[in-house]
């Protein structure tokens, strides 16, 4: 994420808009900002591989925040805006981040997180003037423009390439950062990693990039960076309505996006009359990923936007990636794609192979080195006992062509009466039915079985829980699952602890049923 030669050849170019209020920021001005943070950055004493955290919602001031990092050879952590206090504390304190960047909407939470936080020396706050300027712990808290105020616009003598340390999102326990090595280059000079995500987005030079997602978000952040690299214009959505991203495709003649499955299935129940109001024939790649698309979403929006859909499976982590266009994948309906990147296994739990098919855990031997920031103890657990492989839990298989599906997290697998079962299919049913929003599905105890299969799901608007709600989706199932696949009972809540990102906080829906049992053997 780096303006390079197009904020001196392109510098009125926007570099970004912000989609709902409409502001911009040009290339020149994107680069004399970054380098003025970047400038406070080195006044605070970051040197080069130091940290620093971003906790805000996509707006105005993000991009720079993460840019000047980039150009001054520090880690920075772009934390999800939605934490607790203790959530955010923790990250704080695990990074060793010394500076915070935070807004006016998210200071509340800061503050009190700030308290437990004794390395954070400063905290910016976009949005704030004069009334939020005080302490809260160690750190000094001041408005972010009055602290840039006055600072150069050139870059510090001393520019070399940053780059993230993100955290999984902590859906099987406390988030975890995850370190690359950085070398010493100049930050004109992306990790290889890039190189590669480059070429399987398909960026190219002044492409108009929309952005749907939270940009605290692995792929979303490394998306938007390499359009700026590319001398692109991205459109920031501040949040996610179906309605204003076909618009925005529209308005802005859009060439290449990403997005994650519940995108496609709320702009996919929109009344058909609103799909067609709007010319979407600008795109030239609409990219997935994140989490699993339902087979029947991905087939209604081939059909709706034709064969730009593409689909990748990766991890933060970057240990390895399949991928397959829209071709392919009409070809193995349901695939994530053949491996493009890193040597990928399906072990048992000896740590053997399973025959073609069958499911098993995805090893991948590591295509790009990484560690758990200070956490030798879980970088271990997720190699394999010679060190060469990695993996992060998935469960899938892969068919006679090579092709990789997924079909859970092994943390989610439901062992009931000695059956595995992965309720990940039973999901991707549930959310195809016109009176839900959203679904999960999990093992709860049963005394008989040790497990069985709940379902917890999220209404359409409209169509308010009940008994008969319950019968009607657990016939839908049984309609097209065996039996062993489909949810005994069915709860629901106003809405499920998914991410903007599109994973699922499954555990807290899950952790209840458990409550008071020291395991889940029963």
């Amino acid at each position: 994420m780096f303006p390079g030669k197009y904020a001196q050849q392109h510098a009125d170019r926007p570099a970004f808009i912000m989609a709902t209020s409409g502001e911009s920021m040009s290339y020149g001005e994107l680069e004399r900002r970054s380098n003025q943070l970047a400038h406070l950055l080195r006044a605070q004493g970051l040197q080069r591989l130091g940290h620093y955290a971003v906790f805000m919602e996509n707006n105005s001031r993000y991009l720079e925040s993460c840019i000047a990092g980039e150009r001054c050879g520090l880690y920075y952590t772009c934390i999800n805006a939605y934490l607790t206090a203790d959530e955010l504390a923790y990250i704080l304190n695990n990074s060793e981040s010394q500076l915070l960047i935070t807004s006016k909407a998210r200071l509340a939470v800061a503050l009190e997180a700030l308290a437990s936080c004794p390395q954070v020396t400063l905290c910016l706050v976009v949005g704030g003037g004069a009334e939020v300027e005080g302490s809260a712990g160690a750190a000094q808290v001041r408005g972010y423009e009055s602290a840039l105020a006055g600072l150069p616009g050139t870059p510090v003598a001393d520019e070399s390439l940053g780059t993230p340390m993100l955290y999984s999102s902590g859906t099987t326990g406390r988030p975890k950062g995850i370190l690359r090595p950085l070398p010493d280059n100049l930050p004109s000079e992306p990790l290889p990693l890039f190189g590669f995500l480059s070429n399987l987005w398909q960026c190219e030079e002044g492409m108009l990039y929309l952005s749907p997602a939270p940009l605290y978000h692995s792929a979303p952040l490394a998306n938007v960076g390499l359009a700026i690299r590319y001398g692109g214009t991205v459109v920031i959505m501040e949040h996610f309505d179906a309605e204003q991203y076909l618009a925005l495709v529209e308005k802005y003649r859009i060439t290449h996006s990403q997005l994650v499955p519940t995108m496609f299935s709320r702009m996919l129940k929109l009344p058909p009359e609103v799909r067609s109001r709007y010319d979407l024939s600008s795109l030239k790649i609409a990219v997935h990923a994140a989490a699993p698309c339902p087979a029947q979403v991905k087939e209604q929006m081939i059909d709706w936007w034709g064969p730009i859909i593409h689909e990748y499976y990766g991890a933060t982590e970057a240990m390895g990636f399949t991928a397959c266009n829209s071709a392919e994948w009409l070809a193995h309906r349901g695939t994530v794609g053949r491996v493009l990147m890193g040597d990928l296994h399906v072990l048992d739990e000896a740590m053997q192979p399973v025959p073609q098919g069958t499911p098993g855990e995805i090893w991948f031997k590591t295509a790009t080195p990484f560690v758990y920031f200070s956490d030798p103890e879980r970088t271990a657990e997720t190699r394999s006992p010679d060190g060469t492989m990695s993996t992060v839990g998935d469960m899938g298989y892969v068919d006679a062509d090579g092709y990789l599906y997924l079909t859970d997290r092994s943390t989610f697998m439901i062992i009931s009466g000695g059956v595995n079962i992965y309720p990940q299919e039973c999901e991707n049913l549930l959310i195809t039915h016109p009176k839900v929003a959203d679904a999960a599905v999990f093992g709860v105890p049963n005394e008989d079985f040790g497990e069985e299969v709940k379902a917890v799901v999220q209404p359409m608007p409209g169509f308010a829980p009940s008994p008969e709600l319950a019968q009607e989706l657990m016939a839908f199932c049984a309609e097209h699952l065996s039996k062993q696949k489909c949810p005994r009972s069915v709860d629901f809540s106003v809405e499920l602890p998914r991410l903007p990102t599109g994973k699922l906080y499954k555990r807290l829906l899950r952790d209840p049923y458990w409550a008071g049992r020291k395991s889940r053997i029963v």
